[in-house]
């Protein structure tokens, strides 16, 4: 079975730089070295308030670094015309609000369908792959279909945040059943949001989901003992749970995508239904 990737969210080492306005720590050394301690790509929050990754950090990572840039941002004109600009290799659209201290839940779809949509199409224009940042509610999942993004990311910040261990398992199957449902739907499935090397295993365990991004626990935990070990220490909680996934039945298992459709490193041509 392949391993399922992990991202890496730098954010944080820029809230670092932007509570004092230095140009350190820079949030693009730190990305080289996650990437060097084996991340698969990097994740850069290009929020509208710029209240901690700035526009140089984006433009100077895709410059430097052959590593895949995944570049959230909210679904706004400057958003879309800066990515279409740049071209991270993928684009993750998430809701966004100036006075929340982090993404507070996913986007809703439904609500503006024909805008999500156009911003998709927009940055498949550009080469860019693009992922819808979701709760895990599978009665969404046709709208999220119909914007045609290849990739969804489910939100798992409720399932991070829950104490009581009835509810979190109940959250942890709303989780597991709308990762099998929008993988059946042909969506690649990404999750991320509050995860830790504590929380990630029975998320990394449901099969259907192929990358996990993380970001504020592996900067807290790089305060002590380095990015690169921080980053190290992930892969090995995350491997872990992948190796007690269960054996796909071969008459109930998802087919492989066929070669024209769109995939994580899919550039321009049919979007993927």
């Amino acid at each position: 079975m392949a391993p399922i990737r992990l991202g890496v969210n730098v954010d944080h080492i820029a809230t670092v730089r932007q509570a004092r306005g230095t140009s350190y720590p820079d949030p693009v050394d730190a990305a080289v070295l996650a990437i060097e301690a084996g991340a698969d790509s990097i994740t850069m929050h290009l929020r509208e308030d710029r209240r901690h990754i700035q526009d140089r950090d984006v433009r100077e990572f895709v410059a430097r670094a052959r590593s895949p840039l995944n570049l959230e941002m909210a679904v706004t004109d400057e958003m879309i015309a800066l990515a279409c600009d740049v071209k991270p290799r993928f684009a993750c659209l998430v809701p966004e609000r100036r006075a929340e201290l982090t993404t507070e839940g996913g986007l809703h779809v439904a609500k503006q369908p024909r805008r999500v949509a156009k911003a998709c199409q927009q940055l498949h224009a550009a080469g860019i792959a693009v992922a819808l940042f979701v709760d895990p509610e599978v009665k969404s999942l046709d709208a999220i279909v119909e914007t045609r993004a290849p990739h969804v990311e489910i939100h798992t910040g409720r399932y991070c945040d829950m104490t009581d261990a009835e509810e979190r398992a109940r959250e942890l199957k709303r989780i597991a059943d709308f990762a099998k449902a929008a993988a059946a739907a042909g969506l690649e499935v990404h999750a991320g949001h509050g995860l830790t090397a504590d929380n990630v295993g029975p998320i990394a365990a449901i099969p259907e989901i192929v990358e996990l991004n993380i970001g504020h626990s592996l900067v807290a935990r790089a305060l002590f003992i380095g990015v690169g070990e921080a980053v190290r220490e992930m892969p090995a909680a995350m491997s872990k749970a992948v190796r007690s996934r269960a054996r796909p039945d071969p008459a109930t298992a998802t087919p492989p995508p066929t070669p024209d459709s769109c995939s994580a490193t899919s550039g321009p041509g049919p979007l993927c239904l």
